[in-house]
């Protein structure tokens, strides 16, 4: 009876620490995906990543796109796309990801992503700056 009490508060210790762990690597996923339609130029699915709050203001799929090709060149075409670290804060996630662009310069760049109703993770930003520049 014991050793059964014991194994359960080391589980529920722990599961946290868990969730935690599968947050962050839903986040991560999503991240990918969103990046894979990019190099494919496929809009429709990176817009789908998207949150709420990001389709309003780029109200299209098209709109959204055209805003990563000007805007977020090094996210939109790269060399190189690595996940750092990651916090995980209630229902957000905060993912580092370190970028080499097209012409061989290192930038990072921090998403965040938030649990939506249903359960799916959407990202609700990304800032990126030149590795090395102070916030």
């Amino acid at each position: 009876m014991r050793i059964a009490a014991l194994v359960a508060a080391i589980a529920i210790a722990f599961s946290p620490l868990a969730a935690r762990a599968d947050d962050a690597s839903t986040a991560q996923r999503v991240i990918r995906a969103q990046e894979q339609a990019f190099i494919h130029d496929d809009a429709a699915t990176a817009y789908s990543y998207a949150a709420p709050a990001i389709k309003q203001i780029f109200p299209s799929p098209e709109i959204f796109m055209a805003m990563v090709q000007n805007g977020y060149a090094p996210v939109y075409r790269h060399k190189s796309f690595e996940f750092g670290d990651s916090k995980t804060e209630g229902r957000s996630v905060a993912q580092r990801v370190h970028i080499i662009d097209a012409n061989g310069e290192a930038w990072e760049a921090l998403y965040t992503l938030e649990q939506q109703a249903d359960g799916n993770y959407e990202i609700t930003g990304c800032s990126l700056l030149k590795a090395g520049q102070a916030v």
